[in-house]
């Protein structure tokens, strides 16, 4: 198999750690870095993820990093294609991902201005809370041309309400087709009118209140796992989400995905980091893809971009 290429995670906590794993054992990388400012943390780590080569059977190499304050040790991401920044604190019971602003703006300015000493040609892949104005950021701060700074969320979003619909029906996951746009946040917008089921509408199967109770906990699906932890959130699936992305980019696929990415004109929206979907390949968000929305969808993504356009621009000072 052909490898080729450097990726870097940035922060090594679960959803770091666990992105990691993914992309090493997808064996297409030369290298996957993992770096981290808890000493020791991410060679630890990648230690013993190499040690799983032998067992499932891929070549990538795992270099793991300490990292200081000041930028010591980031040279080791020099030449890395794709960095995906997981840095930041997680949410704890009771908090909402706005809650995170001002201490996570903090790590991914900071974070963002290493990856531009170091890896001024990378596609940013953005996963920290809350997640649309953590991309702007990281655009604004980068100066790196808009298609090459992109968030994850809509993947996320939309594998919940997949899994929701095929729980709700027992049915297999992959006889489910679903979309969600707009914010990772409150004013998130699930799409039902683009939701099938063995290729029959949803609104077919389920009444209006049913579709209604299933966009609902998707909206608030972390908010779920959080409770359930009691300590940190979500990993696994959000992990799944970035590393596809991160795939999408490094295979040059221009895969159709549900991305927060910069909206200048698409649906009525201009001027705003926010989830739609999008073609992803090497060179990050090639084109938006705007598909037909029900006035009800259309309106509640303009009202989205309204609300996350007036939060990305206060946390640009921060």
């Amino acid at each position: 198999m052909a490898r080729n290429g450097k990726v870097t995670v940035v922060g090594a906590g679960f959803y770091g750690s666990t992105t990691a794993q993914r992309l090493a054992e997808y064996d297409i990388f030369d290298e996957v870095v993992l770096t981290d400012i808890v000493e020791g943390k991410p060679e630890g780590l990648a230690l013993d993820l190499n040690q799983s080569r032998p067992i499932e059977g891929f070549e990538t190499k795992v270099t793991g990093k300490t990292t200081g304050q000041a930028g010591e040790g980031y040279e080791v991401i020099a030449g890395s294609s794709i960095v995906v920044v997981t840095a930041g604190l997680p949410r704890k019971p009771g908090m909402s991902r706005m809650d995170l602003i001002g201490v996570n703006a903090k790590i991914v300015r900071s974070v963002t201005e290493q990856v531009v000493k170091h890896a001024p040609d990378a596609v940013l892949i953005v996963v920290s809370n809350p997640l649309d104005e953590m991309t702007a950021l990281a655009a604004r701060v980068s100066g790196f041309p808009v298609n090459r700074v992109i968030g994850q969320a809509g993947m996320l979003d939309t594998a919940r309400f997949s899994y929701f619909v095929a729980e709700r029906l027992g049915v297999p996951v992959g006889s489910v087709t679903t979309l969600t746009l707009g914010s990772h946040g409150d004013t998130m917008v699930p799409v039902p009118s683009a939701c099938l089921v063995d290729g029959k509408p949803l609104s077919d199967m389920l009444s209006p209140a049913e579709v209604d109770q299933l966009v609902e906990r998707t909206r608030n699906g972390g908010g779920e796992i959080v409770a359930l932890l009691k300590t940190g959130s979500a990993y696994y699936a959000p992990s799944a989400a970035a590393a596809r992305m991160a795939r999408a980019v490094a295979e040059d696929a221009e895969e159709v995905m549900p991305v927060c990415t910069w909206v200048d004109g698409q649906y009525g929206i201009s001027g705003v980091y926010l989830g739609v979907e999008a073609e992803i390949g090497a060179t990050g968000v090639g084109r938006i893809v705007e598909r037909d929305l029900t006035n009800p969808e259309l309106a509640a993504l303009r009202a989205a971009a309204d609300a996350v356009r007036a939060k990305q621009a206060d946390v640009a000072s921060l």
